[in-house]
């Protein structure tokens, strides 16, 4: 996997690689990496454990709001913890006219560039899996994770980006989210809903959860583990070879996903290809009615009943809104750091953003022997010196600090893990 080619999520980027000849040294577009930092920081900040701080202070508020932004909604809704997935997809299309540029002025051809997308997808698809399957006795076939959701849409992607890079094929892009969103509506819409006497338990939903989150009338196509996707789920994930026969995923999540997250992508590769074309200025007026007509639309989305904002299942409207959502942190990373100039300090979070399949990969592996090694050296009690209830914070704290000096010593010996 380590190699000295440009990776799906960390592709070299800069305002004028549309310019740049082959001999032309590839900069790095700041903003981009430091909003893709940003992302894998709050994904490796789980190591807080803010939600076990809050339950030891129920009183605090301010320990409640941390929490609440560092879990994920239970159905309709969004945290600030919800934004870190459509970030990591809409920055893959952000990074992506990039990348097809950067290596076209270097000599490379479709057929390569083509089979390059495909090896990416693999590996992406293969690493997902295997996450996947850390806690289990066999591997563990499901696709919901974020790198195996975006390795499926990745070769489709590319071939958009490919062909719509020319201002004259913009409106493709356009075309090919509408038919993504719309078309994966309509088969939702066109599946019949659980009918009124429905035994939810059979699906892993509580009575309790039903009545407080699932949603009636037309909205009702797109509840929990009765739905066109967790209906694929039961055929497509048992045709491997499996510990229990599948029926549902306890979290809702879905191999499906993984279209409408090629959606995400979509709006990241259109507002790339406004990146590239309005360089060097940034085209602030286009990002920031992008962001706000995409929240807009999709809460009239959700509250007309039409789709409901539903991340966990990535409904449409999800897409939508939360592109608005990835539009506007676009656009301010640019405002401040290439309208403003304000560079210096982003470089914690750049250090993340260079190296981000690495992040993702050491706050997987390294939690439990990090928190191991504290335990043995400093003792099972040392981070209780401000009470038992910070004692999660605290010990989370300098596990984080741990990944992020191992990214920076990474850093300083240029070694970036690549796909």
């Amino acid at each position: 996997m380590a190699t000295v080619s440009q990776t799906v999520l960390i592709a070299e980027t800069t305002p004028n690689t549309r310019e740049a000849g082959p001999a032309q040294p590839v900069g790095r577009n700041v903003a981009i990496d430091a909003y893709r930092g940003l992302v894998m920081l709050l994904m490796m900040a789980e190591v807080l454990q803010l939600s076990k701080v809050a339950a030891a202070y129920p009183s605090s508020l301010f320990w409640k709001i941390l929490a609440f932004n560092q879990t994920h909604v239970e159905w309709f809704g969004c945290s600030l913890h919800d934004t870190i997935q459509p970030g990591f997809s809409f920055l893959v299309g952000v990074a992506l006219p990039y990348s097809i540029a950067s290596r076209i002025a270097k000599g490379a051809r479709f057929k390569e560039l083509f089979w390059h997308a495909l090896w990416r997808s693999l590996v992406l698809v293969a690493l997902g899996v295997f996450l996947r399957s850390m806690d289990h006795s066999m591997t563990y076939f499901t696709f919901e994770d974020t790198l195996s959701q975006i390795g499926f849409g990745y070769p489709f992607l590319f071939l958009l980006g490919f062909y719509s890079s020319e201002g004259g094929r913009a409106k493709w892009a356009w075309a090919a989210l509408c038919l993504v969103l719309v078309g994966y509506w309509l088969v939702w819409a066109a599946y019949p809903a659980a009918p009124a006497n429905f035994d939810w338990q059979s699906v892993g939903v509580p009575a309790r959860w039903n009545a407080e989150h699932n949603f009636t009338g037309f909205a009702a196509h797109w509840n929990k583990n009765f739905n066109f996707g967790n209906r694929f789920d039961q055929w497509f994930l048992n045709l491997f070879p499996r510990e229990n026969r599948f029926e549902y995923n306890s979290g809702g999540y879905l191999t499906l996903s993984f279209i409408p997250t090629l959606g995400t992508m979509i709006l990241g590769l259109i507002a790339g290809n406004w990146l590239r074309e309005s360089s060097p200025k940034i085209p602030m007026r286009k990002l920031l009615i992008a962001g706000v007509l995409g929240i807009v639309l999709g809460l009239a989305l959700h509250y007309s009943h039409i789709c409901p904002v539903v991340k966990r299942i990535w409904t449409p409207s999800w897409t939508i809104f939360s592109g608005g959502i990835c539009f506007l942190f676009l656009a301010a990373f640019s405002w401040v750091i290439d309208v403003k100039g304000f560079k210096k300090w982003a470089f914690p979070l750049v250090v993340i953003g260079v190296n981000s399949i690495a992040a993702y990969c050491i706050a997987h592996f390294l939690e439990g022997f990090l928190e191991n090694t504290l335990r043995i050296h400093l003792g099972p009690n040392f981070f209780e010196f401000a009470g038992a209830g910070l004692k999660p914070f605290f010990e989370g704290a300098v596990i984080l600090l741990c990944y992020w000096l191992i990214l920076f010593w990474m850093h300083r010996r240029r070694l970036f893990l690549k796909i």
